[in-house]
């Protein structure tokens, strides 16, 4: 397909009122050219912002690019020899880190794949790490599903990283410069991509609550990592955005305490201060390995107090 053809594809589809409704593509195809004024003919390069500006972004992204390195690392052994590269962004869609063999950095660097590169879908419509970002999903763009005609030589995979308390932090993206990539192959990436935001997600989640108890409750959604952060006295101090959605909280920002057994459904049983009786209980029973004796020498009361209150609240 020629680039002219191309936008002209891209404009009528564009421009037909029913294809949104039927189609994610063409709503991103929609959204670039009537919301962010754009031209799918455009041949003017990616933006690229200063280096000052740069290191602005990655500053504020040091959390999670400290603990997504190894996890970059990683991820590339896998796809780096197959023509591929992978790349970090922020939330605003600015390349912050890339990984790229170097037979291959002169093809990305001419794409704009390279840090300081803003593919926001403001800036580039329809792509990767731009529509992942706008609909907060992971996704594949492969070729001819780009906005831009110039853009259509790449395949594009990405998943989204959400931060400690909800919030979109940035992206992961492999892109190829493999002019036979299949999408069958593109497929198999998306889920090493997925797969590995999760694990990023996962570890700036337990990075952030060092000091919590962490809590990985089951889960149905695969690429949802649905932790939650516990204090010492069982309430909830963070939870990630699966979790935050698996159990009905808020979708990003901070939370209101609540107890972990109330999310976890375990409130059979004493209520209120009764149940940190029993709790507390049976925690001393467990480290005195169920002598009665020690368990209340660590409790500061008696033997026949301990008895007592162990048969109220139902404990032998």
């Amino acid at each position: 397909m020629t680039n002219s053809t191309h936008a002209e594809r891209v404009l009528r589809t564009a421009t037909d009122p029913a294809a949104a409704a039927r189609s994610r593509l063409a709503a991103s195809w929609r959204r670039s050219l009537d919301h962010h004024g754009l031209d799918p003919a455009q041949r003017q390069g990616v933006h690229r912002i200063t280096e000052a500006a740069l290191a602005e972004h990655r500053g504020r992204a040091e959390a999670m690019r400290h603990v997504a390195t190894p996890r970059l690392d990683a991820l590339f052994q896998l796809v780096g020899t197959s023509g591929c590269a992978v790349l970090l962004t922020d939330a605003q869609g600015v390349v912050l880190d890339l990984r790229s063999a170097e037979g291959d950095r002169g093809v990305f660097e001419s794409w704009g794949l390279w840090p300081g590169a803003d593919w926001s879908e403001a800036s580039e419509g329809t792509n990767g790490i731009g529509t992942c970002i706008a609909e907060h999903r992971r996704i594949t763009v492969h070729r001819d599903e780009h906005f831009h005609a110039r853009n259509i030589a790449m395949s594009c995979m990405d998943a989204p990283i959400f931060g400690p308390e909800g919030e979109l932090i940035g992206a992961l993206d492999v892109s190829s410069a493999r002019v036979d990539q299949t999408e069958g192959f593109n497929r198999l990436i998306a889920a090493m991509v997925a797969q590995t935001a999760r694990q990023i997600e996962t570890d700036t989640f337990r990075a952030a609550f060092r000091e919590a108890r962490i809590i990985v409750a089951d889960q149905d959604d695969s690429e949802a990592a649905v932790l939650l952060a516990v204090d010492q006295d069982d309430i909830v101090q963070g939870a990630t955005r699966g979790a935050r959605r698996a159990f009905g909280l808020s979708a990003a920002g901070p939370l209101a305490g609540c107890p972990a057994s109330d999310l976890l459904g375990r409130d059979d049983g004493p209520r209120g201060f009764e149940r940190a009786q029993r709790a507390a209980m049976n925690r001393a029973l467990a480290r005195a390995g169920g002598n009665v004796s020690e368990a209340a020498r660590m409790l500061g009361v008696g033997r026949a107090t301990l008895y007592r209150r162990m048969k109220r609240l139902g404990l032998h």
